[in-house]
């Protein structure tokens, strides 16, 4: 039988040191995988059974690269928030001092400027008398910022600080930078690991089955959703508009929709669709509201950026800005229904920053306490260059360099087949 072939993370030497978990738990990592791909098309493609590649599963190693007494610990937080960036801090900081004993945790301030002297962000050391309750709040205690930072000025504030490690809980971009760090420490042969929680509340990281936050997010959208639709019901040709997170990516969107189902319309960035016309969507909704006088319209963030003639450029992390879908929605649709000389009541709901900087449900809660656990466990064995998270309902190691292009909804895959079958709407709405 041959060898799995296992894609390994970088790891910065042999670990010798006895981890201090024995007695605290029964078993250690053994050596287990998971197949990077499980269904049948894919797997169909390999000559041999020898060519499934597999991740490495997530866990406790037996044998440490870092000793725990001479360990520092760094955490910073980087981006938009989330619900359950405290309690990813929160789980570091408990596991790094109560389960390994380390010598100390320190939190950067306002993310990667939080790692350059110039800023003059002083750290706060985290123990677990002040990170106790941390997870009760949304948002992050150490504060975010958005925008790279030069790597050589970051590297110097590890090493200032005697950082051992680091962990970075933020998006691409900030997967991004910690891949550059990655490079520079290895370039001054500095034996420091980088470890990376990804965060993205859009779940829109590849490879990765469910970002912490989503959960979160998808579960506050039922009462906005619910309340769009009563007052949609509450007038003539009413019209629940409601714009949800989703730039590229409209997990949120129609993961809401399915969640609730008085949606009527869900319009995402995979799906392109037209306004005007016989196809269009302004013409499938008059016709929806002929019928039923009233309608519910969920619309990620980045849907119908096409519709827009101009640019916005970027934002200090490199994403493209985009044009509100929103309000164009709701300005043709009043527009629209006026000039046929049609009764219009559109209600509009934008919650987003009230989404994000709620606290983590008790799901997204267990999911971060798992997350962050598991990433201090790859840091001590002296894993570096990789994130944890969640493939195929098992905590995986993957390297930084593998993480790629936006996971996005495929439109013929079946998750897009049932938000069209609970929506009732049209396959395609273009002409």
């Amino acid at each position: 039988m041959s060898t799995p072939k296992i894609i390994q993370t970088d790891t910065l030497g042999k670990p010798t040191i006895d981890s201090p978990l024995k007695g605290q738990i029964t078993r250690f990592y053994n050596g287990e995988a998971i197949a990077c791909d499980d269904r049948t098309k894919d797997l169909a493609t390999l000559e041999n059974i020898g060519d499934i590649e597999y991740f490495e599963l997530g866990g406790p190693r037996e044998k440490l690269f870092f000793n725990p007494k001479e360990t520092t610990v760094g955490i910073v937080t980087c981006g938009g928030l989330c619900p359950g960036l405290n309690d990813v801090i929160r789980a570091l900081t408990f596991c790094s001092l109560e389960s390994y004993g380390v010598k100390r945790v320190l939190g950067f301030k306002y993310g990667y400027e939080g790692l350059v002297a110039k800023y003059y962000h002083y750290p706060i050391e985290l123990t677990t008398d002040n990170t106790d309750e941390i997870h009760e709040k949304g948002g992050t205690i150490l504060k975010s910022s958005r925008g790279a930072q030069d790597t050589e000025d970051i590297i110097d504030t590890l090493v200032h600080y005697g950082v051992n490690i680091l962990f970075t809980i933020g998006g691409d971009g900030t997967q991004r930078g910690a891949r550059d760090i990655v490079e520079g420490v290895k370039k001054r042969n500095l034996p420091i690991a980088v470890v990376g929680i990804p965060k993205t509340i859009d779940n829109d990281v590849s490879l990765i089955q469910r970002s912490f936050g989503f959960e979160t997010a998808v579960e506050a959208t039922w009462d906005i959703i619910t309340n769009a639709h009563s007052e949609a019901k509450a007038y003539r040709n009413g019209v629940g508009l409601v714009r949800l997170m989703g730039r590229e990516s409209g997990w949120i969107a129609a993961s809401a929709a399915l969640a609730n189902s008085n949606v009527n319309f869900c319009l995402v960035p995979e799906v392109p669709f037209d306004l005007h016309g016989e196809n269009g969507f302004l013409s499938v909704l008059k016709e929806r509201l002929r019928q039923k006088e009233h309608a519910v319209v969920v619309v990620a963030e980045g849907a119908g950026q096409g519709l827009f003639d101009d640019l916005l450029g970027a934002d200090k992390s490199g994403n493209k800005k985009l044009s509100d879908i929103g309000i164009l929605l709701k300005r043709e649709i009043t527009n629209s229904f006026k000039a046929d000389g049609m009764e219009i009541n559109v209600k509009y709901f934008d919650p987003s920053y009230n989404i994000r900087s709620r606290p983590a449900n008790a799901n997204d809660s267990m999911y971060c306490l798992r997350l962050g656990g598991n990433a201090v466990h790859a840091a001590m064995a002296g894993k570096t260059n990789m994130i944890v998270g969640l493939h195929h309902d098992r905590l995986v190691h993957l390297p930084i360099p593998m993480i790629g292009a936006r996971k996005t909804i495929d439109p013929q895959s079946w998750f897009w087949q049932t938000v069209l079958q609970a929506t009732h709407q049209p396959a395609e709405m273009v002409n």
